[in-house]
């Protein structure tokens, strides 16, 4: 799954392509991934090509009025705040304020450092599955994809990575895919999120910022999504009974995400 190298959008891919098993893949152009918007040009070949209907936008209240979306003409936006209730209570800052610890060191250091950064993106992640604000949000994004009416349909947080790395988790885990396709499309974010925070990256070592604390920051590893799928397992038992039971979307709904992404060889 390449990612699209709009200049206005970083991170952006589609989904399309993916392999689902038995000759199966994931229809194209209907479904993407990115960052942030806030410098989205709808005028952008690569970009208004992809004639998107629907934005849904993870992020913090903070985070979208300091870089608000830039939504294509006609185009819907829907707020679904996955961290809503998470932030205020953990004591930790890494998905929303990403930013802020990459310039300055000595914070990152502080909250992140020694090794603690597994232990903070791995709890982050388990609240994914557990917080009350992040089942709506997955709830109310599940929901939009499987509108029969719905159109190509862009979903994002700030680095495009977290949040949305599990969205993109939960769109396979409903069409089909096996575990190795979540996991590859899941680690094929790092080249472009290494890409859109490089001028962070560098400003921090040249701080004196421990480089590899910052590549922890900016992309994702393995247990950051093993995280969340054992939080499943345990509260759920399968992905589909969380999908049905943890965020309460119905079979129906799921049924018209197969018929809508799924693409039969010939």
């Amino acid at each position: 799954m390449p990612a699209i190298p709009a200049a206005s959008v970083a991170n952006l891919r589609d989904l399309g392509t993916l392999p689902l098993g038995e000759g199966r893949s994931v229809r194209e152009g209907l479904v993407f991934r990115s960052g942030q918007l806030d410098r989205l040009d709808a005028a952008e070949p690569l970009v208004s090509a992809l004639g998107i209907r629907t934005v849904v936008d993870f992020r913090t209240a903070a985070e979208r009025a300091e870089r608000p979306d830039r939504v294509p003409p006609g185009g819907r936006l829907l707020v679904a705040d996955v961290l809503a209730d998470y932030l205020a209570t953990s004591g930790l800052p890494p998905a929303a304020r990403l930013k802020t610890l990459l310039s300055d060191p000595a914070l990152a250091e502080k909250h992140l450092g020694g090794g603690r950064v597994l232990d903070a993106f791995t709890r982050t992640y388990r609240a994914f599955v557990t917080s009350e604000s992040a089942r709506a949000s997955y709830r109310a994004f599940l929901t939009e994809l499987g509108d029969p009416s719905a159109g190509p349909l862009l979903f994002h947080c700030t680095a495009g990575k977290d949040r949305t790395g599990w969205a993109a988790t939960l769109v396979l885990s409903v069409l089909g895919a096996d575990e190795e396709t979540v996991m590859t499309e899941y680690l094929a974010v790092n080249p472009g999120a290494r890409q859109a925070f490089a001028p962070l990256i560098e400003g921090f070592t040249a701080q004196g910022g421990d480089p590899d604390l910052a590549l922890a920051l900016i992309g994702v590893v393995p247990e950051y999504l093993e995280a969340a799928l054992d939080e499943v397992a345990v509260r759920h038992g399968s992905m589909e009974k969380y999908v049905r039971e943890g965020l309460g979307v119905p079979e129906e709904v799921t049924d018209v995400i197969r018929e809508r992404l799924t693409v039969y060889a010939a």
